[in-house]
Parts: C-alpha cells; sequence; structure tokens
C-alpha cells in the first residue's frame, strides 16, 4: 500500500483541479476519493513523481465524469452554475491562498464554453503553471495537440473574462454599498453601481423560479434588486463565495441564494445567483 501521508500532500490540489473541472463539490470529492483507492492499490515503484502520477489520474478521472454529465446538464432546467464554495468564517492562510479570479463564479461560468478535454489543458496550463509536457503526459496526447487545446480554450474564455484584479476590500465595499442601495428600494441608486455592459446569470435548476436566459439589461437588473423587498424579509449577508467576496441573500429567514459578483473596482460587471436549493443546502450545514 502506498504511503497516505503522501496523498494527503496533494489532497488540497487534486481536489482543486477536480472542482475547477465539474462545478460540483460531491462530484470533485467522489474522483479525489477515486484518485486515493488507485494510489492504494497501484504499483507506484517506478514513479519518479507522485505528484505527477496523482494529477494524471484526477484529470482523466475528471474528463470521464464531465462527458457523462453532458447529457444531464444539456437536460438541465434554465441555466447551469456551478455549486458555490462558502466561507462564511474567517479563513485560515491556507484558505486565503486559495483565493484566485479562476475559481470564481465568473470564471467558472466561462469554463463551461469548452469541451472537457480542453477544458482540461487549459486548466492545467493556464490555472495550475504545469509545462506543456507535463500537460500532454497527463491528457495522453502530444504536446502541439495540448498548446492548440490551450490556445483555443484561451481566445474563447478570455472574451468573456474580466481583465481587472481587484483588491478584496475594495469588492466588499462595492458589496456593501449595493446591499445598502438595494435595500433602500431607490433603483437608480441600484443602478449606479452597475456597469453598462454587465450580466445576471440565475440558476434555479428548475426547483424555484429563475430567468432561463442571461440578463443583460442594468435598468431591469437594478429594478429587480429595488424590487426584492416585495418578496419577504430580505437580508443578506457578508461571505467568500468561491474565493472572492460575495453574498448570501435570505429572504423570511430562510437561505435563498449564494450570489458571485464581476467588478471592475468602480461598478458591478456580473452577478451569478445560485438559488437552486440542491446547491445551497451544504452552506449553513
Amino acid at each position: 500500500m502506498n504511503n497516505p501521508t503522501v496523498f494527503a500532500a496533494h489532497r488540497a490540489r487534486l481536489f482543486a483541479i477536480a472542482y475547477r473541472m465539474l462545478g460540483v463539490r460531491a462530484d470533485a470529492e467522489d474522483v479525489v476519493q477515486d484518485t486515493w483507492i488507485r494510489w492504494q492499490g497501484a504499483d507506484t515503484s517506478s514513479v519518479q513523481s507522485a505528484e505527477a502520477w496523482l494529477v494524471t489520474v484526477v484529470t482523466r478521472l475528471s474528463i470521464d465524469r464531465l462527458r457523462a454529465a453532458v447529457a444531464e446538464r444539456e437536460a438541465y432546467e434554465g441555466l447551469w452554475l456551478p455549486e458555490p464554495l462558502v466561507a462564511i468564517d474567517e479563513e485560515t492562510p491556507e484558505a486565503q491562498a486559495e483565493r484566485a479570479s479562476d475559481l470564481s463564479l465568473a470564471y467558472m461560468w466561462l469554463l463551461q464554453r469548452l469541451g472537457p478535454e480542453e477544458r482540461a489543458a487549459f486548466l492545467l496550463r493556464q490555472v495550475f503553471d504545469y509545462d506543456y509536457n507535463e500537460v500532454a503526459e497527463q491528457l495522453g496526447k502530444s504536446e502541439a495537440a495540448c498548446r492548440q487545446m490551450v490556445s483555443r480554450a484561451g481566445e474563447r474564455v478570455q472574451q468573456g473574462q474580466s481583465r481587472f484584479d481587484i483588491p478584496a476590500e475594495t469588492h466588499r465595499q462595492l458589496l456593501q454599498r449595493f446591499v445598502e442601495a438595494s435595500a433602500s428600494g431607490d433603483k437608480e441608486a441600484v443602478r449606479a453601481l452597475l456597469a453598462e455592459d454587465m450580466e445576471l446569470v440565475g440558476d434555479g435548476g428548475g426547483k424555484v423560479k429563475s430567468f432561463g436566459i442571461v440578463i443583460t439589461d442594468p435598468d431591469k437588473i437594478a429594478a429587480l434588486y429595488a424590487g426584492m423587498h416585495k418578496l419577504g424579509a430580505i437580508e443578506y449577508r457578508a461571505a467568500m463565495v468561491n474565493g472572492e467576496p460575495g453574498l448570501l441573500r435570505f429572504v423570511d429567514g430562510q437561505l435563498e441564494s449564494a450570489q458571485g459578483f464581476a467588478t471592475d473596482g468602480q461598478r458591478i460587471t456580473g452577478i451569478y445567483v445560485v438559488r437552486n436549493p440542491d446547491k445551497l443546502a451544504h452552506i449553513l450545514n
């Protein structure tokens, strides 16, 4: 049996890869567990790098699972967003080190433009900084093919990606102003915080009402948030949502959504609202 300490040393990275590939906590944990089982039973006496071996296994298992999920996601009612990773309390230094724009709901939304192998190649190279020869070995493809996949993926992802690196405190302050404006019911105050070219993506999963399309009209979005009080007693709580400052929204004391925000530092450029109760169940447990 292989040393469990070695596996434990790489577990966080394996989960990070699997989650970014799949967008579902339970699926990512299953893939990591399957990797652990294979690690226990494998003859690794000739393995030069445990990390390379483990990353290869978790990547290929993630690709297989994502392929299997394609039909399921095509039948999903409405728009599909990842199951959010939410931290309500102060984070450890290790957790803070995991903060990155490549984990945000906005970024994960863009990754859905990519096919399973293309997504894996792009993440391994651009997010986890593996050399092209390592990516080629992990995917079982030529280096030239991987370079081409990463290049094409980058073009599609970067078309919609914010090019702003916003300090977390600036992000929090903007969200606080947004919460205050929404609570006031003043549509114009909310509208002033929204960029002209923004988007609102909502995921209700067919379990609760949600828009089935991306909303890009900032006036309509402002009216929605300014009028939320009509649904009941609204409370917003600050939280880290997928590594960035976000909000949990409660209606009449019940968690209604987890929301991620993209911003240029001055205005909100994107709002990603996960309302599917199946994706919220783990947050307060």
